[in-house]
């Protein structure tokens, strides 16, 4: 059985309680959506966030730590941001791997962390603009399949998205030809990392905004998006959701 649908939007640095009204009103104007929809807001708007989400839009967290405790300033464990109200948690975004270099072992630990607290971690992979020129793509992104899925993953509790780290915020999008190699490698080497890896949601990220969102949810293996600047107004994603309601 295919996928359920998921539209995820990742609000990065941005937001305050005054934002909070763009959740609101997604889940009154979405509340009747055939795919799943996600908001993951800064840590400190979880909370909050959760109580006017109306049981229609999910909240996530955008990191978390690999311990549960400890002396980690500044850190959030994955049994905090479930504590809060999050179900969901975004790992191993490009950014945190090139600001704080985190790796595909961190990635890996951190993900067995949000299992291990009952959340469902959103690992990304991608390729940058010099790997993507020298036509590493595909090895790239099967090696941060293996060292960033951990043992025990199921299509239950992980979501892998595919974020072309050329592409995100840039405007520019792959070819619907190079997602979808993309997105058919990493269908191929979820089988035997991921329980049921046919039901495993493949997400793609990187510049998805109205305009451009139902071409690519045409696009094979292809089972929502992450959003990051089209997330931030509910007019915006609202029509992102549309779009992945009729793919």
């Amino acid at each position: 059985m295919a996928p359920r649908k998921l539209a995820a939007g990742n609000w990065k640095m941005n937001g305050d309680l005054a934002a909070l009204a763009e959740i609101e009103t997604l889940a009154k104007n979405h509340a009747g959506a055939g795919c799943d929809i996600l908001i993951c807001p800064p840590a400190v708007l979880i909370h909050p966030a959760q109580a006017v989400a109306g049981g229609v839009v999910a909240i996530g967290g955008q990191d978390c730590h690999a311990k549960s405790a400890g002396a980690h300033t500044g850190d959030i464990a994955a049994t905090q941001l479930r504590d809060a109200g999050a179900t969901h948690v975004i790992l191993g975004h490009s950014e945190r791997r090139a600001d704080h270099g985190e790796t595909d072992a961190d990635v890996n630990a951190k993900a067995q962390a949000a299992h291990a607290a009952g959340l469902i971690a959103v690992i990304c992979v991608g390729e940058t603009e010099a790997q993507r020129d020298a036509g590493e793509t595909l090895n790239v992104i099967a090696t941060q399949l293996a060292g960033s899925i951990p043992a025990g993953a199921t299509a239950a509790n992980t979501v892998i998205a595919y974020e072309p780290v050329w592409a995100i915020g840039t405007g520019r999008t792959p070819t619907n030809d190079q997602i979808a190699e993309v997105h058919a490698l990493m269908r191929q080497k979820l089988e035997g990392a991921i329980a049921d890896a046919a039901g495993t949601r493949l997400l793609y990220g990187g510049s998805v905004k109205p305009s451009n969102a139902a071409e690519i949810f045409a696009i094979a293996d292809v089972d929502g998006a992450l959003v990051g600047g089209a997330s931030l107004k509910a007019s915006d994603f609202g029509a992102i959701i549309t779009a992945l309601d009729a793919a």
